[in-house]
């Protein structure tokens, strides 16, 4: 991929009322790039260059701003003629119907109508067939990239216990609610091109610029769809390179008066990463645990009962055969315990039970009743906002097919002719 730097200002980037006196001049058109022989037009490149700068509400920028602007108006709309070229191979079409549908949807998250946001776009001077074009190729991709990689992706039980497990561990932790803007680099001399990238954003979020908007023309994450929001998190399910930031984030967040934190960039792997801390909460999920416990009194422990009791721990002991499995220990008694809180657990069985799954016991411990084994019949998170088991596998499916996508979308720009006129 070739890639001339160029500022072409007087004849690319001729914006009107947006733009600085000094950047209007007379329109020269023409071919800004080509794509594998396509071309992409000076007023391609202007009108997606007005659709930023409204959907942003940047107003007026100086040359080194409209430049940053410019180029990425270039990167989007050649990223979507690969998308859109590799569609057309698979004779993918997307519907005047479905792309309503998109915009519709994008009304509701922006809490307007599309008459509303076609309005805007006019009086912005943007051509509603620039967003149209955006959306075309936004869900072109997603249905080529599902139905590529799709099939290939299989979530298993235990992956999503793991996330299960990872998610009971924190239930109590903190939560935070944030927005991300990644900026991936893609080529062996991409480095610099996405610190230029996210230097240009950095200086348009201080200068007030909404940062869904940015995240949503910007970042190179499948949740530049929803703005960057990621939702609800623990720091635990945070990048290591960003959980590490996040005390940093909250005493900002807490001097702010809860209006938000920003941080610096972070690098991560594959790229640099912003993320805008813009909420904070205790732990609202509880961990609950359905259990029956095997109860050897003390009156009732010798060296045989302990010994069977032992046993009984060590074989294929289920909530549902505990009772035939304490019928020959002298003494015990088997107790349905039902739903129990782990905050509602005294420390020791609450340290003995962190551990298992379902279908797992503690084995024999002593305690102030006796000897006690433990089955854990359920464990489950539960509270408000608490992922099923479907959102889960839907989050993780969601995960790799981002990662094929970028993967897919790299190849193509390294395989593909790509000029960038000056």
């Amino acid at each position: 991929m070739t890639r001339c730097k160029s500022i072409v200002i007087a004849g690319l980037i001729a914006l009107g009322s947006l733009l600085p006196q000094t950047a209007s001049a007379q329109i020269t058109e023409g071919i800004a790039a080509l794509v594998n022989d396509e071309p992409i037009t000076t007023v391609d490149v202007r009108n997606r260059m007005r659709l930023i700068i409204s959907s942003t509400g940047l107003g007026q920028l100086d040359e080194e701003a409209l430049t940053r602007v410019q180029d990425q108006a270039i990167r989007g709309l050649v990223d979507e003629h690969l998308q859109l070229q590799a569609a057309a191979e698979y004779e993918i079409e997307i519907s005047d119907e479905e792309i309503l549908g998109s915009l519709e949807d994008l009304a509701v998250r922006n809490n307007a109508t599309v008459d509303e946001i076609v309005t805007d776009l006019a009086a912005s001077g943007v051509d509603v067939s620039t967003l149209r074009h955006q959306l075309e190729a936004e869900m072109a991709w997603q249905i080529l990239v599902n139905g590529r990689f799709g099939s290939r992706i299989r979530i298993s039980d235990q992956q999503i216990e793991l996330v299960l497990e990872r998610l009971a561990a924190s239930a109590s932790q903190p939560q935070f609610r944030i927005f991300e803007i990644f900026f991936e680099i893609t080529t062996a001399n991409g480095e610099e091109e996405a610190v230029q990238r996210v230097v240009g954003v950095m200086q348009q979020l201080q200068q007030g610029a909404p940062f869904p908007e940015l995240a949503r023309q910007f970042s190179d994450s499948s949740s530049a769809a929803n703005g960057g929001d990621i939702g609800w998190i623990v720091a635990s399910q945070l990048q290591p390179e960003v959980a590490t930031i996040i005390p940093q984030l909250m005493q900002q967040y807490n001097a702010s008066g809860g209006r938000g934190a920003l941080s610096t960039p972070i690098r991560v792997p594959g790229g640099f990463m912003v993320v805008a801390l813009v909420g904070a909460r205790d732990g609202t999920t509880t961990l609950q645990y359905e259990l029956t416990q095997i109860t050897l009194p003390n009156a009732s422990v010798n060296e045989d009962s302990q010994s069977e009791l032992a046993a009984v721990s060590q074989g294929d002991l289920t909530c549902e055969s505990a009772e035939s499995a304490a019928s020959g220990i002298e003494g015990a008694i088997v107790t349905p315990l039902g739903q129990i809180s782990a905050g509602d657990l005294l420390p020791a069985i609450r340290d003995a039970l962190e551990p298992l799954g379902p279908g797992e016991n503690t084995g024999a411990i002593q305690t102030a009743a006796g000897l006690q084994t433990i089955i854990v019949c359920d464990r489950q998170i539960a509270g408000p906002g608490v992922p099923t088991r479907d959102d889960i596998e839907g989050q993780l499916r969601g995960q790799q097919l981002s990662l094929h996508s970028r993967r897919w979308l790299r190849d193509l720009r390294r395989e593909s002719t790509i000029e960038i006129r000056n």
